[in-house]
């Protein structure tokens, strides 16, 4: 289903599919199309590179992972002063790479992405997991990572201690909530958070873009789909907005909100019929 054309959202696909530019590349572009139109892309890559040379001037010959994961904190976090961002977490500026970069705080996946690209310039390779509510990143199997609080070492405990906090304890540790997630996946998971940004600001067009952003990623993602038929009744886009909200009742018959969407849909039909 496909909705009016988006030259935005054109290029953002055209920039995601292309294997020539890195994660990082892909975060800043999508800074720059979302929020920060004149964005210099290579001037941020050359902050980052900076970072990265810097840090491997202060590595010895020791090629332990723990050693140098070790460097790797006290680099960011003590040398650099790089925090999680806890006073304003749901500021939408806290999902563009460059604000990040510049202001020295962020949330879990803009410090994860941050994080992994850093410990390159010292050979330690890090893969970005995509646990529940909270981004983390994995050295091998050996080592579970948090980049938002200083790049701490986690236990089990500890991952089950994140799940209850943001789930109410209702969601039990699964192995595979420790598998990494490709580029396109952690794109989607950085517009998803800038969408619930803008979403709770009331910025309610600037959500629209960044669900159809996700929807050109991912074009059958029922959570997205229902999110663009609310945005778009929010906008008073009502025939548009039946038409996404009615593909999500069928794709996800049995959601657990089907009485909003339902009663949604009768209001929405109630308005055009008027």
């Amino acid at each position: 289903m496909q909705g009016k054309f988006d030259p935005f959202v054109a290029e953002w696909v055209s920039f995601v599919a292309n294997p020539n530019f890195n994660l990082v590349e892909k975060c800043l572009k999508f800074a720059q199309i979302l929020d920060h139109p004149d964005l210099d892309i290579d001037q941020y890559i050359q902050k980052i590179n900076q970072m990265g040379k810097t840090l491997n001037e202060s590595v010895s010959d020791v090629k332990n992972p723990t050693y140098l994961v070790s460097i790797l904190n006290e680099f960011l976090f003590d040398n650099l002063g790089f925090v999680g961002e806890v006073d304003d977490y749901y500021n939408p500026k806290n999902n563009f790479l460059n604000e990040v970069i510049d202001k020295k705080s962020g949330l879990p996946i803009t410090l994860s992405i941050l994080y992994v690209e850093i410990a390159k310039f010292i050979g330690l390779d890090l893969k970005i997991i995509g646990f529940p509510s909270h981004v983390l990143v994995k050295y091998n199997e050996e080592m579970i990572l948090d980049p938002f609080n200083d790049g701490r070492l986690l236990g089990i405990d500890d991952l089950q201690e994140i799940l209850d906090r943001n789930f109410d304890g209702q969601l039990e540790f699964e192995p595979e909530f420790l598998d990494e997630i490709k580029p396109e996946q952690v794109l989607v998971r950085l517009a998803r958070n800038l969408k619930n940004s803008y979403f709770q600001s009331y910025a309610n067009e600037k959500a629209l873009k960044c669900v159809n952003m996700t929807l050109a990623i991912e074009p059958e993602s029922p959570e997205d789909i229902r999110d663009k038929g609310i945005l778009e009744e929010k906008l008073l886009n009502h025939e548009i907005a039946l038409k996404y909200l009615n593909q999500y009742l069928e794709i996800n018959p049995n959601a657990e909100d089907v009485d909003f969407i339902l009663e949604l849909i009768r209001s929405i039909k109630t308005k055009i019929s008027q």
